[in-house]
């Protein structure tokens, strides 16, 4: 089975609200992306002693052993507006793991939060491929 990871990320955010936005805010939320994509594939508990522990099995044959211990694919893609991402967002099914991140707008944005990308997968490359393959690599 192959495996990836898609980051769908606004490229209207380069020249927003009149500002350059800079390029190590958009590789810090094309990070954000990534992580809390992956973390949905785990399960969040608190113990007795209120430690967070995440945790998660996955057989041989899994989407996560196939990612994990495979070339662990990730590809960056792009969308053009806000709309675009919230459209592409609602349309994911259940079962892939994904992450809307908003930026909570204190470094950039003039103080709005915004949404700045997603985080899609690991999950079956052409599952994720139905929903991402019309996409301008970014």
């Amino acid at each position: 089975m192959k495996a990836k990871q898609v980051i769908v990320v606004r490229t209207d955010l380069r020249n927003l609200m009149g500002q350059k936005i800079r390029t190590g805010k958009i590789a810090s939320q094309v990070a954000h992306a990534s992580l809390g994509a992956f973390l949905k594939c785990f399960r969040k508990y608190k113990t007795s002693d209120k430690t967070t522990v995440y945790t998660t099995e996955f057989d041989e044959d899994s989407v996560l052993e196939a990612w994990l211990n495979g070339i662990f694919t990730k590809i960056c893609v792009s969308v053009d507006s806000e709309q675009e991402l919230l459209d592409l967002y609602v349309s994911i099914p259940g079962e892939i793991p994904s992450a809307l991140i908003q930026d909570a707008g204190i470094t950039e944005f003039g103080g709005v939060p915004t949404y700045t990308c997603i985080g899609i997968g690991p999950f079956n490359s052409e599952e994720i491929d139905k929903l991402t393959s019309h996409l301008k690599l970014l």
